[in-house]
């Protein structure tokens, strides 16, 4: 992603830990957004044994996904413990006491680092968490390592325009970054062919929300998690005159009545080619010159 933005992932999950209980309220977007990637899937015959939900929030694409692979082994993956609380299934108080590792399915962890084998993952699918990754690059080799030989990556992600009105709204008071800042969908696909994935499909659309006012906007995105959690940011918050400032920017644009917020969604899947080299015996890697 852009090297001069670097999102403090403390600050990153406690902000997905707090917007748990709230977030479900306001994710319209990312439901819609999952049920567009799930239909896209209705093209693609195929059937992995383990599914691993990259970025899983509280459970909305887990739970679609579970539907449609009956028979597959499903694994949730996500920064925020307290998501994946509100993810998991309904149980019983004492198997609420084990730890959430030990039961299949549910894992804590950070999606630029993968806590799972070489080659153990048929399907990774993942919906708007690769724009919260620092390292595109790297989440993408890691994303290649945990995937089996013909297996598919699935993904949805924000473009540069995204929130292009608050971005211009806050432009228009000081220097500082107000707003996340995402990668372009062509360097995303670079990305994905130099990390070796293979007919990668890019593509993108435009979503526009409209909200009575400034502070609803505000509202939903906090409500989700996404505060501006860009390292070296603005520190203390902005004057009342400041923020006036900010709002009559963001009014200008009001249409119909309604302010708009416009999301620029990315969607993109790619595969891991079969490779013929991981048949060979190490005696057979010897003999063709090949590392072991």
């Amino acid at each position: 992603m852009h090297s001069e933005q670097i999102l403090d992932k403390k600050q990153l999950r406690n902000a997905f830990e707090r917007a748990a209980s709230s977030y479900d309220q306001a994710a319209v977007l990312q439901r819609e957004i999952s049920n567009r990637m799930l239909a896209r899937l209705e093209y693609i015959k195929y059937k992995p044994e383990v599914i691993l939900d990259a970025g899983s929030g509280t459970g909305y694409g887990s739970q679609q996904l579970a539907k449609r692979y009956p028979n597959s082994q499903l694994i949730a993956v996500d920064i925020a413990w307290t998501m994946l609380m509100h993810a998991r299934p309904d149980t019983v108080w004492w198997q609420r006491l084990l730890p959430l590792q030990q039961r299949s399915g549910y894992v804590c962890g950070d999606i630029e680092q993968l806590p799972f084998k070489n080659a153990s993952v048929g399907l990774i699918w993942s919906n708007l968490a690769l724009q919260w990754c620092n390292d595109l690059d790297r989440t993408f080799a890691e994303m290649h390592r945990i995937l089996r030989a013909d297996g598919l990556l699935m993904f949805s992600t924000f473009g540069p325009d995204t929130l292009k009105e608050l971005r211009q709204a806050f432009a228009k008071i000081d220097g500082y970054s107000h707003v996340n800042r995402f990668a372009d969908m062509h360097d995303i696909g670079d990305l994905l062919v130099n990390n070796r994935f293979s007919t990668p499909v890019m593509d993108m659309e435009y979503i526009t929300l409209t909200y009575d006012d400034v502070i609803s906007v505000m509202r939903d995105l906090k409500a989700i998690g996404a505060h501006n959690v860009i390292q070296g940011r603005r520190q203390g918050l902005m004057g009342k005159n400041q923020w006036r400032q900010a709002i009559d920017a963001y009014e200008t644009l009001r249409r119909n009545g309604k302010l708009p917020a416009t999301f620029e969604v990315v969607y993109g899947h790619a595969w891991k080619p079969f490779d013929p080299r991981s048949i060979l015996t190490p005696e057979m890697r010897r003999e063709l010159g090949l590392p072991p």
